[in-house]
């Protein structure tokens, strides 16, 4: 009898670690129309990377639950079959239900069981409608390359203005505001506290707030840190503008902006020293994987017409300066580097919303196109030659 009442107090016991241990998960479970076969994964976003938690291969319905332990602060997960992607946040135990249809799930579903998840995708919708309008204004024919910038610059900045006052500093203490800090088209960031001080404040409001209701979280720490180190290159930053101001004024004779940096060979080049010749102005980065290809394409230009009087200035946006100098040594262009990368000024300046991209430059330094108004690139540097 003692050892059939030592048994089932084990039992009771177990079950008891498993409810608790079940108590302490969160669930997202749902279904993928169009999807049977494919492979969704649920993955967490980390502020080190995206890692992979689990997995399934959905069937006729699409049905999938993913489990996993509950955040001791609010944290970041996404869906995702291929390139379509849905962000969901988690604060602790909830359980969210979402219901998409694939191909194009990224943008059509549906999210319940959590105010925090349908905010993020209202600000997801919101984003890939700025990208779609920045791309078509990029792409107009009938817009200078000036126009298209002013039209660009003025939609981000009501875009900016729309979220910070509806989501970032209407509820700073909510997953979604953290999430909205961190969009961007392409490479570019659309809240980007290293160049833009009010930004700054968004980022800071948004720490402060988490400081209050998750005062351990590595989250919220990581917010103050971008604000401190934006706040400290202020008055680098307000340097680098008067110097760019000037730069700006060259405009009225240059027609371009001038871009003064060092070239893998150890010796400064200036953009505007190649009026004369038809340039390819490219921003790249040698790390992407169609680097090799991209380089390929521009030696073929090269090697084609640089006798003709036509010119290659590459910016390197490459974090590893020993990498770009061993990528670009056998290159017979001028290739110079840009040490602040996606966070420099110059793509501010020449409105780069994504990486690589490039323009031309006629003969009197004139900026003629970007790359999204070209259909036919070596038709167009005949042209200017």
């Amino acid at each position: 009898m003692k050892h059939m009442k030592k048994a089932a107090a084990m039992m009771l016991a177990a079950l008891t670690i498993a409810s608790c241990s079940d108590n302490n998960k969160f669930t997202v479970e749902g279904q993928i129309d169009n999807a049977k076969d494919s492979v969704l994964y649920f993955e967490n976003v980390g502020l080190e990377g995206v890692n992979v938690l689990d997995s399934v291969k959905l069937g006729d319905k699409g049905d999938f639950t993913f489990r996993q332990e509950a955040p001791g602060a609010p944290e970041f997960y996404r869906l995702r079959i291929a390139d379509q992607i849905i962000n969901v946040s988690i604060d602790s135990t909830e359980t969210v239900q979402i219901k998409g249809s694939y191909p194009a799930m990224a943008s059509n579903y549906t999210v319940s069981g959590s105010d925090n998840c349908e905010k993020i995708k209202e600000l997801a919708l919101k984003q890939m409608d700025l990208q779609s309008r920045v791309i078509a204004i990029q792409k107009s024919p009938s817009l200078s390359i000036s126009a298209a910038n002013d039209s660009i610059q003025h939609i981000i900045a009501a875009y900016k203005e729309d979220v910070k006052r509806n989501y970032i500093y209407k509820e700073p203490m909510k997953a979604y505001s953290y999430f909205a800090l961190f969009q961007a088209i392409g490479s570019y960031l659309i809240f980007n506290p290293n160049s833009d001080k009010d930004d700054i404040k968004a980022f800071a409001a948004v720490a402060t707030s988490w400081d209050t209701y998750y005062p351990h979280a590595e989250r919220g720490q990581n917010l103050h840190n971008i604000a401190i180190k934006g706040m400290k290159n202020q008055r680098i930053i307000a340097s680098q503008n008067r110097d760019l101001e000037v730069d700006a004024s060259k405009v009225s004779e240059a027609g371009v902006f001038d871009i003064a940096l060092v070239d893998n060979k150890g010796q400064e080049r200036h953009l505007t020293d190649l009026k004369g010749k038809v340039v390819l102005l490219d921003f790249h980065i040698f790390a992407l994987n169609d680097s090799p290809a991209r380089i390929i394409m521009l030696r073929e230009l090269y090697d084609k017409y640089q006798q003709q009087g036509f010119e290659v200035y590459q910016v390197s946006l490459d974090p590893d300066e020993h990498f770009w100098k061993q990528q670009t040594a056998a290159l017979p262009w001028i290739s110079v580097r840009d040490a602040d990368g996606v966070n420099s000024q110059r793509l501010m300046l020449y409105n780069i919303q994504t990486v690589p991209d490039f323009f031309l430059i006629d003969r009197d330094n004139n900026l003629v196109k970007r790359a999204a108004q070209i259909t036919d690139i070596e038709a167009e540097i005949k042209k200017l030659l």
